[in-house]
């Protein structure tokens, strides 16, 4: 009698751990900033040993970018007329200095690999109509010795790109909360 209670016992608390873990699995649609509600957002966290050392290379400007742009190009390009890299450049930069807390030259640098996508809505290889829905997305990925350590992309919205300083600013908080994870 008491092994079978100990039998049922033991399969309910399986099956509840069982159910607790699937209510509380994060996915790859979790969002872990408010922020990445806003828009779609997928992020990855490639390397976790190296996400500190990442966000203080960032916070003493210890710092390489490279940028870019996509703009459609079986449409005719909207963003091209209101957005350059120019205009990337300088929104990236005025979100970044707001985390500077110094100025410590070191030799290693924290790589930021990012571009922007414009949607190319009219090409044929959209697979719904929801892939028509948002104006594009931006990259970006950031690197420590040449290995990526996080990745994010989000979506913005206006075609003419008056939403994606937002965004910009939606990525760098997105890596520095990474500093609590």
């Amino acid at each position: 009698m008491k092994k079978t209670l100990l039998l049922i016992l033991a399969i309910a608390l399986f099956f509840a751990y069982g159910i607790y873990e699937q209510v509380n699995k994060k996915t790859i649609k979790s969002k872990r900033v408010a922020c990445q509600e806003q828009t779609t957002t997928f992020e990855k966290i490639s390397n976790k040993d190296k996400i500190k050392e990442a966000i203080n290379l960032l916070k003493t400007q210890n710092i390489k970018m490279t940028s870019d742009i996509e703009y459609s190009t079986i449409m005719k390009s909207v963003l091209i007329n209101h957005y350059t890299k120019k205009n990337l450049q300088t929104d990236v930069d005025e979100v970044l200095s707001s985390y500077f807390t110094s100025n410590k030259d070191s030799k290693k640098k924290l790589e930021i690999d990012y571009y922007i996508y414009e949607n190319d809505k009219e090409d044929k290889g959209k697979k719904n109509k929801k892939a028509k829905l948002y104006a594009g997305y931006l990259v970006f990925e950031f690197k420590v010795d040449e290995k990526q350590v996080y990745k994010i992309q989000t979506d913005y919205m206006k075609e003419d790109g008056n939403d994606i300083k937002q965004r910009i600013e939606c990525v760098f908080k997105s890596f520095i909360s990474l500093n609590h994870y």
